[in-house]
């Protein structure tokens, strides 16, 4: 190689690396920052990481099945949490496109006895925490159901008469009872189950092939064991995928859900004007802002706003962030429910950013 075509080289991979905003000083700090949390003997982490649609970084650590000794790889499929309450989202605002329900649709008009105690509590309320009704998660008495299969209503019917939190509108508190209600209102609109409608209408569509309706019986290739670590691992506690439904049901790759992430940037899913719904950070009656839209967290990382959302089942922890201003994806999905990559998602795309 000429001294000339070597400098070429090196102008063109600094072009490169100020383009991606990426270098090896800073996949180095990532690498350090993720090999402090999981080895060779630790549950596990898939991480992805792109700008303007490109793979800047791709790795995964720790195990995957820590009773095999599988060592974690970026193909591995998780349980995802409450990221599922994107794809509910999306799911209502695509129907909302068709022009088969409104954001101000009551939830009477498709749950006709369904005790309101006097307040008008709408589709909109449901998708941003507003509602005031009680959310399911925090009874007591979730937890002698938690192993029993239940059918949408009658998982309405668990919580439905419990008192209200507070009156629609009035304050923000994290809601899994309403992502549920919204679930079946997407199988009451649609006709087909939750599961069925983000299969055909989103997974399908976008070719998006490991990711699929959480399941304990169904052979899921590259599946990931979930753990947690009580003085040490045990394997995740069980849970019907009924429950978690259409707030925390579904499973996927660090691969798929970047595929998604990059459907609703190129707007394949929905119009540009409808997806700003969803990104919207909402107020309360007050005037004062929530921090949420629908499905995701507006909050900001080094001054820029970032669309964000976790999500915790038993054995799993996720969490995915967007810069629109940078067009950079930040994707960590974990098989311990002992491990929150919360903070580190946001420490790396701090780092990304910086």
């Amino acid at each position: 190689m000429t001294q000339k075509l070597k400098k070429s080289l090196i102008i063109f991979i600094s072009i490169a690396f100020i383009a991606t905003g990426f270098s090896q000083t800073k996949e180095a700090q990532i690498d350090k920052l993720l090999n402090e949390k999981f080895n060779s003997n630790t549950s596990g982490a898939a991480i992805l990481i792109t700008q303007k649609g490109k793979t800047i970084y791709r790795k995964a650590f720790g195990q995957a099945n820590l009773e095999h000794g599988v060592q974690m790889k970026p193909e591995n499929v998780f349980e995802i949490g409450s990221m599922t309450k994107q794809f509910t989202a999306v799911s209502i605002l695509q129907l909302v496109e068709q022009g088969k329900i409104k954001l101000t649709d009551e939830i009477t008009k498709f749950i006709p006895d369904y005790p309101t105690q006097g307040h008008k509590i709408t589709v909109h309320h449901l998708l941003n925490h507003t509602s005031g009704i009680k959310s399911y998660t925090s009874m007591r008495k979730l937890f002698a159901v938690a192993r029993n299969d239940m059918k949408p209503l009658e998982l309405i019917k668990f919580f439905r008469d419990e008192p209200m939190d507070f009156n629609p509108g009035e304050k923000y508190k994290y809601n899994n009872s309403a992502y549920v209600i919204l679930g079946y209102i997407i199988e009451k609109i649609s006709g087909v189950s939750y599961a069925e409608y983000v299969q055909k209408n989103i997974f399908d569509t976008l070719n998006m092939t490991n990711s699929t309706y959480a399941s304990h019986t169904k052979l899921i290739k590259n599946r990931a064991s979930g753990y947690r670590n009580r003085n040490g691992y045990q394997n995740a506690t069980y849970i019907s995928f009924t429950l978690p439904y259409a707030g925390g049901s579904l499973m996927s790759t660090i691969d798929d859900l970047n595929t998604w992430q990059q459907a609703l940037t190129n707007n394949k899913l929905l119009k540009k004007e409808t997806l700003q719904k969803a990104h919207t950070n909402y107020t309360l009656n007050n005037g004062e802002k929530i921090n949420y839209g629908y499905g995701w967290n507006i909050k900001t990382i080094n001054e820029n706003v970032s669309y964000e959302h976790g999500g915790s089942i038993f054995g799993f922890k996720s969490m995915g962030i967007y810069i629109p201003s940078k067009d950079i994806y930040v994707v960590t999905l974990t098989n311990c429910d002992c491990i929150s990559p919360t903070k580190m998602t946001r420490e790396i795309t701090k780092i990304i950013l910086d």
